[in-house]
């Protein structure tokens, strides 16, 4: 439910509520009204019921400012370029990943976030690309560029950022703090006021600001309102899971956490009833899901498990992992969904599939991943051991075979894995490279030395549109199929993103669950072989209704003998509806 629904005063009640628990020796009813003057002047009153904030239409396209480029144009112009010319009636939402100034991380260290870098473009790029998509942007919220104004001002003892950095003595015991990398969590800096030793979760050029300090928290609410008023209708909240700090704590999924993240949605909700957070944090199953909250936290969550479990599935040609965690899963609640991926700009992450795959199946998965010419990240552990973390590779050519070897299905299971994806409860994201099927950049690799470069190329757009106009390319075949498939599930109602889902009981070689619509006038039967053999499926085992009559949505095909066999070729996918064809 949106806050549309309250009044200013219970607005205000709420606040207070979240702000007393946050900061309880601090002025709350002032610091109610310095939140509301951060977030800024409202820009609708629109009363948005939680089921009209997505639809079955709504599929995200993940991208970088500069994923595609041309000589003498700026990255964002031509982006946006491409997507008008190719994407427009395939895609609802765009996720430009970080377009702001930064020192490193693929633009996750901020040196400042009230300007795009000038690079890649202008505000007025932003809002254009905004005017015709739902726009999704990042507040990499946890930490800034160790280039920053604020650590500069911190270094020299000046406002603003002389307290918002967290500090903490060499001599704590800080054993119990998780970590995702296997650099030292803290960085001996240098500054006027003496030695001091600041926190890095990530990397020590990104250091991590102090939330027990209201001020961070309204710097924060004003930078958030300065996207929402450029367009930024999405946001996601960028390694939010380790927001808050207390010593002799994991310093991740804190109370006060959660509670910073209900107050960022209540005042975006307050300023833009459309408004959509995000949560981004790559962790295990059970942890993620409960940034939803009491429907009361992020909108979307994202769906981290999924990618290393889909993918294992058909490198193994087993469906047994897949088919438990979808289970398990419960229906997103009301006014919420899950954010389905595949692949992101980041790896394929490994903490998600922690209790999901044995230790075995995950040491044959990255043995066969580094066989097709990826890469393992590591993090350190609480006992100081390295663990991967995770791993690094093209989607392509994460199915260049299976653990038998390569084989001549590498764009097959790539498109199931896709399918898979985009049948779900919640709504698909695809990430731009494998839209385009782009192999791994072992150039970039070589030339950065950072893993994840591996899947972040920068394509010329004149060797990119080559490639999509020649039927003989891969990348013309994935990349037209793609459009198609995308553009016939955004016309099904049991695509909705809240849409029932349940799990089919079939071989395991076949992963298969049931949608149906809000309205229960659509279903839709999802079956997809994982497999390299031909799978063959008893019709009446999936209790298709009698007095409907049945279709293929992929390929068109009708289904007339309701009690006979279904056949699937290798890694084909089908999606059998009783919905009219329009």
């Amino acid at each position: 439910m949106t806050t549309d629904f309250l009044s200013l005063p219970e607005l205000k009640s709420k606040l207070s509520g979240l702000l007393g628990y946050l900061y309880p020796n601090n002025d709350i009813d002032a610091l109610v009204e310095d939140c509301l003057e951060a977030i800024g002047t409202r820009l609708n009153t629109d009363v948005v019921p939680p089921e009209q904030l997505w639809s079955e239409k709504d599929c995200l396209l993940i991208t970088y400012g500069n994923s595609i480029r041309t000589p003498h144009q700026k990255p964002l112009h031509t982006l946006k370029q491409f997507l008008h010319r190719h994407l427009q009636d395939t895609f609802s939402a765009v996720h430009v990943l970080p377009f702001f100034p930064h020192s490193s991380d693929g633009g996750f260290a901020v040196i400042d976030y009230t300007k795009v870098d000038a690079e890649l473009g202008d505000w007025e790029d932003i809002e254009a690309l905004a005017g015709e998509f739902k726009f999704m942007g990042d507040l990499v919220i946890n930490h800034v560029s160790s280039q920053s104004g604020w650590f500069r001002n911190y270094q020299y003892g000046k406002d603003p950022g002389r307290d918002y950095f967290v500090e903490a003595s060499p001599h704590y015991d800080l054993s119990m703090v998780v970590r995702p990398r296997t650099s030292p969590l803290l960085r001996t800096i240098e500054t006027t006021e003496g030695v001091k030793h600041v926190w890095c979760t990530f990397s020590h050029d990104q250091v991590d600001v102090d939330f027990r300090n209201p001020k961070v928290l309204l710097e924060y609410l004003r930078i958030i309102g300065l996207y929402l008023d450029e367009g930024i209708q999405w946001l996601r909240l960028d390694a939010v899971a380790f927001l808050w700090k207390e010593i002799g704590t994991a310093c991740i999924h804190l109370p006060q956490t959660h509670e910073v993240v209900k107050l960022v949605r209540l005042l975006m909700e307050y300023k833009n009833a459309r408004a959509i957070l995000i949560s981004e944090t790559n962790v295990p199953n059970r942890e993620n899901l409960t940034y939803f909250g009491n429907s009361n936290e992020a909108h979307l969550i994202y769906n981290f498990s999924f990618p290393p479990l889909v993918i294992h599935a058909l490198l193994s040609g087993q469906g047994h992992y897949l088919k438990n965690w979808l289970m398990s899963m419960p229906p997103s609640p009301v006014g919420c969904a899950y954010l389905n991926f595949t692949a992101s700009h980041d790896g394929i992450g490994l903490r998600p599939a922690e209790g999901l795959l044995s230790d075995v199946e995950l040491e044959t998965f990255l043995a066969a991943l580094q066989w097709f010419g990826g890469r393992i990240s590591s993090r350190t552990d609480n006992e100081g051991n390295s663990k991967p973390y995770e791993a690094n590779i093209s989607l392509f050519d994460a199915f260049k075979g299976t653990y038998k070897g390569t084989d001549r299905w590498q764009e097959a299971r790539l498109l199931c894995s896709q399918i898979i994806m985009m049948s779900l409860e919640g709504i698909a994201a695809f990430y731009i490279h494998a839209l385009f099927a782009t192999p791994n950049d072992l150039d970039k690799l070589e030339a950065t030395q950072h893993n994840r470069s591996i899947n972040r190329t920068n394509w010329l757009l004149s060797e990119l549109e080559e490639l999509l106009q020649d039927p003989n390319t891969p990348q013309h075949r994935i990349f037209h199929e793609l459009k198609r498939l995308i553009q016939i599930r955004c016309e099904q109602p049991a695509f909705h993103p809240n849409a029932t889902q349940f799990t089919l009981h079939v071989q395991p070689e076949v992963f298969g669950f049931w949608r149906q619509s809000m309205q229960r006038t659509q279903s839709i039967f999802c079956l997809n072989n994982l497999s390299d053999t031909p799978q063959s499926i008893s019709l009446s085992n999936i209790n298709l209704i009698s007095t409907d009559s049945w279709r293929d949505l992929i390929s068109g095909e009708s289904i007339d003998d309701l009690h006979g066999t279904l056949t699937l070729t290798p890694y084909q996918c089908v999606w059998l509806t009783n919905y009219p064809q329009s």
